[in-house]
């Protein structure tokens, strides 16, 4: 064995160490050099801050809320102050704050609470007007455009497919790519995008046009949560039926929802009832299993992508027409002495025209229990029409009563009988309530009021028993009972309904 050409293992292990520590001293001779000497950021630093940057401009239209006095108060992100690294906040209240990064991140409202403001109406209009002059705001500054792509050849055109092809495999996993494929790349199919900054698509619609029958066919329709949140959703539709209406010659959209997205579509104006002649349509779209045929009528005139912004301009000249016809100084009524007595009926009687200040905001006797189900003659006087409405309420009541399936609804529920019903229905309704509130001749001004509490009777029942029990098919049966003798009933005591 040759001595030279060996290494023991100490000397190894001293040569590794000494190849580290010359490791070592690069790296810091690195460090100290990058530091003493000035340097331009690497492309991979300069494209972090432009992705902060974009992420930060992106949180501009979302909504955020904040808990004052134990009240949620919404507020909308309108913009990114670089200066102080604090994103812009306006509030409902008209309160405007900045607020970090961190604190909006845990603050964003989830899209299920800004889903249900909106569907209850109590989303301020503030915000609303606000968010769209957001997107109007990214439109014009080109962070935010609706391009109309189809099949063409071009490079550009076909990579933004391909990207919406994409978003579509993901929004829509329960239907099968390869079919996602054939119509967004087929050539009869036509595409609209949201894209973001000329690059990212982040949401579309694949339509097909039929323009021999003058209507198109919505194939996909699907937008990023974060973007659907801000309107994108909404805008996205309103470019889609002017640019059909306007180029295309398409008088109606049609498209095969599924149940998942009804609600989106009933939102864009979209009806289950079509009124586009069945002849025009069928055999030209196919109504899937699971799906919702659904239509829209495109108007000639409106403009789509302008609604939202016109219906503001308009709002706001309506108050400005009402401030100027009401500019005296803004009276105040004293308040009226009202309570009520046992199954909610005023304790004393109380004309309508007596509350102070009605009169003088302009309401008129004819306007006193207004109801689509008026008499024959329809009386001026309001005595006669109620005296008419009561004996009618006073026939059904009979009629009802004397009706086999009637026994469990005739008394108020006893709750050792029905353990815990009054946690479940909170507004209890019987007959012997709905008798006491007709015989006073007080509560019942219009029929209507008399068939809502009928209802909410037969609900109750179903809301609480199972529909196996006795008092579900009751309801059942005494509901339908009713139904059929306050039609006839309609007939019988010459009653329009309107």
């Amino acid at each position: 064995m040759n001595a030279g050409v060996g290494e023991t293992k100490k000397q190894k292990k001293g040569k590794g160490r000494q190849k580290a520590s010359n490791r070592t001293r690069s790296i810091y001779s690195c460090v100290v050099s990058s530091s003493a000497h000035e340097t331009s950021p690497s492309p991979d630093e300069v494209s972090i801050v432009e992705k902060v940057k974009r992420e930060n401009e992106d949180m501009a239209g979302r909504y955020v809320f904040k808990m004052f006095c134990g009240e949620r108060i919404i507020g909308l992100v309108t913009g990114y102050d670089n200066e102080t690294s604090k994103f812009k906040i306006v509030y409902e209240d008209h309160n405007n704050d900045l607020i970090d990064k961190e604190i909006l991140l845990r603050t964003l409202a989830p899209p299920t609470l800004v889903d249900w403001m909106f569907d209850s109406h109590r989303m301020p209009r503030l915000l609303c007007i606000l968010q769209q002059k957001v997107l109007d705001d990214e439109e014009q500054e080109g962070r935010l455009g609706f391009v109309f792509i189809e099949n063409d050849g071009v490079d550009e055109h076909m990579i933004w497919l391909i990207e919406l092809k994409n978003l579509f495999s993901r929004q829509l996993p329960h239907v099968p790519k390869e079919y996602i494929v054939r119509r967004v790349l087929d050539l009869n199919h036509k595409s609209i995008m949201v894209i973001r900054r000329n690059q990212d698509v982040v949401g579309g619609i694949t339509y097909r046009p039929f323009l021999s029958q003058g209507f198109a066919e919505i194939a996909f329709c699907a937008v990023m949560a974060n973007e659907l949140i801000k309107g994108c959703g909404t805008r996205l539709m309103n470019h889609l039926k002017e640019h059909a209406r306007d180029m295309e010659g398409v008088t109606h959209l049609l498209t095969c929802a599924d149940s998942n997205v009804v609600d989106y579509f009933l939102k864009q104006g979209f009806t289950k009832e079509i009124t586009l002649e069945k002849d025009r349509w069928q055999g030209y779209i196919k109504v899937y299993d699971g799906g919702i045929l659904m239509g829209c009528e495109l108007h000639p005139k409106l403009p789509y992508s302008y609604t939202t912004t016109m219906t503001s301009h308009q709002r706001q000249a309506i108050i400005e027409r009402i401030r100027e016809a009401y500019n005296s100084e803004n009276i105040v009524y004293p308040g009226i002495d009202f309570q009520k007595g046992e199954a909610g009926i005023p304790s004393w009687p109380m004309k309508v025209e007596d509350i102070p200040g009605l009169k003088e905001a302009g309401w008129t006797p004819d306007q006193y229990g207004h109801s689509r189900f008026k008499t024959a003659n329809d009386s001026a006087d309001t005595a006669s029409n109620q005296e008419s409405i009561t004996a009618f309420m006073r026939s059904l009541l009979k009629q009802i009563y004397d009706h086999p399936d009637a026994w469990p609804f005739k008394e108020p529920v006893d709750s050792d009988n029905a353990p815990g019903y009054y946690d479940v229905i909170k507004d209890p309704m019987d007959l012997k309530m709905i008798t006491t509130r007709v015989e006073s001749e007080q509560y019942y001004i219009t029929l209507e009021m008399f068939l809502a509490d009928m209802k909410r009777m037969f609900a109750n029942a179903r809301t609480y028993n199972l529909p196996h029990t006795v008092y579900y098919k009751c309801a059942n049966r005494l509901e339908s009972f009713f139904s059929g003798i306050f039609q006839s009933g309609l007939q019988y005591n010459k009653f329009q309904q309107n």
